[in-house]
């Protein structure tokens, strides 16, 4: 049995098992359009970006000169955390738009967990000012969202980097349940608990950093720990199954039902990227199980010491103060 090619969302919709990420970090900008463009040339059809990534104008762009119809790409933006303010969503939205040069909605719009700079600390500790209140209000941000999806503009909307926690909250008020939630799953950190829970709930999880990754070193955890395509479990399937390690990653993400957005610049990898293959079932579980192999699962995705407060914590929905500890 081949691996699935796309997934079916919760309104209908399908979502392209393996798409592009365009998140460049410290790398920058420079190479995004030719890389969305040579990606649409490989045959990738799911574009990820976000307003906050800073490069929406170059996929608008590679996506124009692809000659490729508007129809066959899915196009994934995210709400920035100074846009959650509900009256500025749709203007959140219109700027995409814009700058995507799309004549219709983005097929997924995520609520990421002012013109809408970041504000900095008076301090000059380069960390933001925290909106505490409205940090608390995101169901109303939901909602505003949902309006997105009754004028057309989104063909679906989501979350990004929610627990369950914060899911939860999401959906005591929702009137449209979120299509996906797009978070961090590797074979180090599956998210066993969260996937469940998700999958009770028609919500499909996404998975961004699918083979680790080094976020920017301001939200960095473990930041000497090492990635799991250097895993000897990882790198044995891989062995066995004729893989690259990074596939073996890819793979057993796709095989478990999660779309993924991998990111890379270099035409090797996008190539690796997208030519994946199912692993036999044993094999599967082994990667399954890497995680709790190793002594527990390992998050590189820590905002916590930048914001002053864990956006994942399942007892308390934070921020629960407010103020940071710099203040």
């Amino acid at each position: 049995m081949a691996l699935p090619t796309a997934f079916t969302l919760n309104n209908g919709e399908k979502v392209p098992a393996v798409g592009f990420g365009t998140f460049q970090g410290e790398g920058g900008n420079s190479k995004v359009k030719e890389a969305v463009k040579l990606a649409l040339k490989l045959g990738y059809r799911h574009i990820d970006g976000a307003n906050a990534y800073g490069n929406e104008k170059e996929i608008g762009e590679a996506i124009k000169e692809s000659g490729i119809l508007r129809e066959e790409i899915f196009v994934t933006s995210k709400l920035a955390q100074t846009w959650h303010e509900p009256a500025d969503v749709e203007k959140a939205l219109d700027v995409s738009l814009k700058d995507l040069q799309l004549d219709y909605g983005t097929d997924s719009s995520f609520l990421a967990g002012e013109n809408n700079k970041t504000i900095r600390h008076p301090s000059g500790n380069g960390k933001p000012v925290i909106d505490y209140d409205l940090s608390r209000r995101y169901p109303e941000t939901w909602q505003a969202m949902e309006k997105l999806v009754d004028s057309g503009k989104a063909k679906s909307i989501g979350i990004s980097n929610f627990n369950i926690l914060k899911t939860k909250r999401v959906l005591e008020v929702a009137r449209i349940v979120p299509a996906i939630n797009q978070v961090e799953i590797h074979p180090y950190f599956p998210q066993h608990e969260l996937f469940e829970f998700s999958s009770k709930h028609g919500i499909v999880l996404m998975a961004h950093q699918p083979l680790g990754g080094r976020p920017v070193p301001v939200v960095r955890g473990h930041p000497d720990d090492p990635f799991p395509t250097e895993d000897p479990t990882v790198v044995e399937v891989a062995n066995k199954s004729g893989l690259a390690p990074a596939q073996v990653c890819l793979a057993w993400a796709v095989q478990k039902g999660i779309p993924i957005v991998p990111k890379s610049v270099q035409k090797a990898h996008m190539e690796q990227n997208i030519s994946l293959q199912r692993l036999p079932d044993g094999l599967w579980k082994e990667i399954d199980e890497v995680a709790a192999k190793r002594g527990g699962p390992l998050r590189f995705l820590d905002p916590s010491k930048h914001l002053g407060f864990d956006i994942f914590d399942e007892e308390k929905d934070q921020p629960v103060g407010s103020s940071a500890p710099w203040d």
